[in-house]
């Protein structure tokens, strides 16, 4: 694609499950932003924060028309990270609400290590679910009172939760909570996630084409059931010698500000929504090319008998150990044949060291940036090796 044409011919960049390359689109809003724009959000009158303003809603307002979500239901709010969004919100459900805290056994350490904290600061149980091959997970389980975190497309063969809307309607008829964790999802399978009615779900900007962010959509009838244990500037339409008045209570429009403490990452913002512009404009012709870029890779690992691939279908995120070679040394070789890629358990460790007992592993993940002679590239290095 041409919004990548900074990428030189040299340099294979294949770690997008971490953060994708950005298009040239996003990276000029940004500049735009500090060379037109460069100011601060909410409560600015002058005309550089009224515009700062304006693409900062229409970036909310675009978040829940790709998730094909109403705003009456559900309100958008910024952080650091999926990470930080998950224990922001674990961190402030109320004990009365949660008598017990599920996960599953594919989740990156996000939820895995949150959802520890939370059995532990509220002394209930945490219950593991383990995930099917093709990525669902059962629905045998009792939800009375349970948070459920789990993520909808793991970060290192890309698998899915399958059974989503099935998962989602479960907990709630159960009488509980769901979050989901969407980081893998957003940036090729953000349709599995429409109308999907979860309490919250978490992702990040980073790893869909869009500068360093966390984004949070939440269902506006989950604010009644968290505690306000984090606090600050933004948050507050005035304050007293001991109380205040929040923001979110004063005015249900800017019910976003319970999670936004602090100056927010505005220019961030701004260009997160003309990646959502840019990724609503990805065409029949560029998903094909990631398609067939991911099958040909996926084809060449699984035809050496000494590659071990993680999970049994082809994905964008593919992961894999080659028998008698450390994948670090791996990926220092690959490396310095202009090969970007990652090694180890990804933040995974539980599951692909605990559980499988994988040795460290290789992961290539493909993205839109992704072209045909970076596989040819891949292969002919790999071959070499």
């Amino acid at each position: 694609m041409n919004d990548f044409d900074y990428l030189d011919e040299k340099s294979v960049y294949l770690d997008a499950a971490c953060q994708s390359l950005r298009p040239r689109p996003v990276v000029e809003a940004l500049d735009r932003y500090y060379f037109e724009h460069n100011s601060c959000g909410e409560r600015v009158k002058y005309p550089w924060g009224e515009k700062t303003d304006a693409m900062v809603e229409a970036a909310r307002q675009k978040t829940l028309k790709l998730l094909k979500l109403k705003a009456k239901d559900y309100f958008v709010s910024f952080t650091l990270n999926t990470t930080y969004g998950i224990n922001l919100l674990l961190n402030e459900i109320c004990a009365e609400n949660v008598e017990k805290v599920f996960t599953s056994d594919i989740e990156h350490n996000s939820p895995f290590l949150a959802t520890m904290a939370l059995a532990k600061r509220l002394g209930i149980p945490r219950v593991v679910l383990e995930r099917a091959e093709d990525g669902s997970l059962p629905l045998d389980e009792g939800f009375h009172k349970a948070v459920v975190v789990v993520n909808c497309a793991a970060n290192f063969d890309g698998r899915q939760l399958v059974n989503l809307k099935e998962v989602v309607k479960k907990v709630h008829s159960d009488g509980g909570l769901i979050i989901v964790d969407a980081a893998q999802a957003m940036a090729h399978y953000y349709e599995m996630l429409e109308k999907t009615e979860a309490d919250a779900i978490c992702f990040s900007a980073h790893k869909m084409y869009a500068p360093s962010l966390g984004v949070m959509v939440v269902r506006r009838d989950l604010v009644s059931k968290l505690a306000q244990n984090f606090i600050g500037g933004g948050m507050v339409d005035d304050v007293f010698a001991d109380r205040y008045l929040l923001s979110a209570e004063a005015n249900k429009d800017h019910v976003h500000t319970i999670f936004e403490a602090g100056l927010q990452a505005w220019g961030e913002i701004c260009a997160y929504g003309v990646a959502l512009d840019w990724l609503s404009a990805i065409t029949k012709a560029d998903k094909k090319r990631l398609a067939d870029c991911t099958r040909e890779l996926d084809e060449f690992l699984r035809g050496n008998p000494k590659v071990k691939m993680v999970g049994n279908q082809a994905n964008p995120t593919m992961s894999f150990y080659v028998e008698g070679l450390d994948s670090h040394l791996l990926g220092a070789a690959l490396g310095k044949e202009g090969i970007m890629a990652r090694t180890g358990y990804f933040c995974a460790h539980y599951y692909l060291d605990k559980v499988c007992k994988y040795p460290p592993l290789m992961r290539f993940s493909l993205s839109y940036a992704t072209r045909e002679s970076d596989i040819e590239r891949v292969k002919a290095a790999m071959g070499n090796i």
